[in-house]
């Protein structure tokens, strides 16, 4: 089996900058770290290895510096990676994005599960992987929580819907966004770090990829746009109530009544 796990770096902070004319943001010497949720995919990635055997390719989009986040990834057991790294990549919004990786998922070759966080802490849409299985023409499943059965043909899993929780059988290839918490993701492994140090990442630009059509990436290819992106105001005002606890809910709910929130 040959798994595709989607890694993205994300700032570190919620301290960034914005560009004021593009609207985006300025993640050129950010401290960055690996998405949060895109542990969990690799975590469960990894499990699959495991237990039925597997090949993990890594997939991030990102400047060059994202190297980082798929170094990380083969220090945790993770055997190859790719990195789509070109200027006309950025600015992308999510349909963007998700046709740019589903371009390199293609130059990974001969996919049979792709595994993705369930979203970014820096977009937040959840839109790119079941857009990315769209490009693709595979079927795919958001949501999953937990993982029943790893078949020849297909994989058995579990997706929480908020109000219900369904039990899916797909078949292969297809894509799977997971939730946090499917699996507890390890730490990466100090023994495989000079391995992960030696081990080569493939950087493709939009000249390698299958359709060099320009106007399909970052900004060209975005049908939305951001009109404002703003950090927002920090208030550290902070009043204290005193009195007994009946005096302390009555001036609660009285403020509350005055800002509309009863």
């Amino acid at each position: 089996m040959k798994i595709a796990v989607c890694v993205k770096q994300v700032p570190g902070s919620s301290d960034v900058q914005v560009d004021p004319d593009t609207g985006v943001l300025l993640r050129d010497g950010v401290e960055s770290k690996v998405n949060p949720y895109d542990l969990y995919a690799l975590e469960t990635a990894l499990k699959i290895k495991e237990d039925k055997g597997a090949e993990i390719g890594i997939i991030s989009m990102g400047p060059p510096q994202a190297k980082e986040v798929i170094r990380e990834a083969f220090m945790m057991g993770a055997d190859e990676g790719i990195l789509l790294s070109d200027r006309r990549f950025a600015g992308a919004d999510v349909l963007a994005t998700s046709y740019t990786l589903a371009q390199g998922i293609k130059a990974l070759g001969n996919i049979d599960l792709i595994i993705c966080g369930k979203q970014t802490t820096d977009g937040d849409t959840a839109q790119v992987g079941p857009e990315m299985a769209e490009y693709l023409s595979i079927p795919h499943i958001a949501n999953v929580s937990r993982l029943l059965e790893i078949g020849e043909e297909h994989i058995t899993v579990e997706a929480d819907m908020g109000e219900t929780i369904e039990v899916q059988d797909i078949p292969y290839p297809c894509l799977i966004t997971v939730e946090k918490g499917i699996y507890t993701p390890r730490l990466p492994s100090y023994k495989r770090k000079f391995t992960a140090m030696q081990k080569d990442i493939k950087v493709m630009s939009l000249d390698d990829l299958s359709d060099k059509q320009e106007f399909m990436y970052g900004l060209k290819g975005s049908p939305t746009q951001v009109e404002r992106i703003f950090n927002p105001e920090k208030s550290e005002d902070r009043e204290m109530i005193k009195g007994t606890s009946m005096e302390i809910a009555e001036e609660l709910y009285k403020r509350m009544k005055e800002y509309k929130f009863a």
